[in-house]
């Protein structure tokens, strides 16, 4: 009997992590959960589990560490479990200026978001293609193609280094079987906000601009399929996305920086 081949999660203990989690395994495809929090990881594995029938299997582990990719790439080969899917999800914002927020939270983030990103694509890319298949799906965001912003400083340009190596590794891993998607969400129901504190001011938001995170996942699973380079979720998204590049950059600044500060949260607020 053929070994099962797995998608791996990071971040699947809420959010899109868990959507992701649960249409996976809705498709009978075989999971490794990763995220920090032990108990609510065990809890969603069984449930998995028990609902689909499929093998399901979490691993504890801080990507806010250096070591962190390497150790979650070591315990898969000891434990034979073939990564098919990487889906790089884990992340999070930071409120405030760059010079308010301390040094150890900018370094967590670039870890979570950027380092060890890029390090567990590296790790794992390689098996996929000596295989001749498989995916690797990297969640950036629609901040990645909007304007800079003041507040939440890095996340913008962490997630614009998403899309275009996502895009750029698509180049490289499309002759060879291999799929590799950026997908760029925007305003999607999830515990985000919650966790960088910036609910309140969030919820003044029109309802028409947010997605629900059941078809931010579908969306990015068909996109990944197609093997499409990048994925802009929702057509609002992709209008934005679009006025960037059409209108000049004076004005596209200046419209985005007039209603920016409803959502972006700065150190003086």
């Amino acid at each position: 009997m053929s070994k099962p081949q797995y998608a791996l999660i990071t971040g699947a203990s809420a959010g899109l992590g868990l959507a992701f989690a649960e249409q996976l395994a809705a498709k009978k495809t075989a999971l490794i959960l990763v995220a920090r929090r032990a108990q609510r990881l065990q809890k969603i594995t069984q449930e998995l589990t028990d609902q689909h029938g499929i093998k399901a299997h979490y691993l504890v582990a801080d990507l806010a560490h250096p070591d962190a990719p390497d150790k979650i790439f070591e315990q898969c080969q000891n434990n034979q479990w073939p990564v098919h899917t990487l889906i790089n999800n884990a992340g999070y914002g930071v409120p405030g200026d760059f010079d308010h927020v301390d040094w150890a939270t900018h370094q967590a983030q670039l870890n979570v978001m950027l380092n060890n990103l890029v390090k567990l694509s590296y790790l794992f890319y390689p098996a996929m293609k000596k295989a001749g298949c498989g995916g690797i799906l990297q969640v950036a965001s629609l901040a990645g193609l909007a304007p800079p912003t003041a507040g939440h400083t890095l996340y913008g340009p962490m997630k614009a280094f998403v899309i275009k190596f996502a895009h750029s590794l698509h180049l490289e891993a499309k002759d060879f079987g291999v799929h590799v998607t950026a997908v760029c969400p925007g305003f999607t129901y999830t515990e985000f906000h919650d966790v960088n504190g910036t609910r309140k001011r969030m919820n003044s938001l029109s309802k028409s601009l947010w997605m629900n995170a059941d078809d931010v996942v579908r969306q990015s699973l068909q996109a990944l399929a197609d093997n499409k380079p990048v994925k802009i979720n929702g057509w609002r998204n992709r209008l934005i996305a679009l006025m960037t590049r059409l209108f000049p950059d004076k004005l596209i600044r200046a419209l985005f920086q007039s209603n920016i500060q409803k959502y972006r949260q700065r150190s003086s607020d």
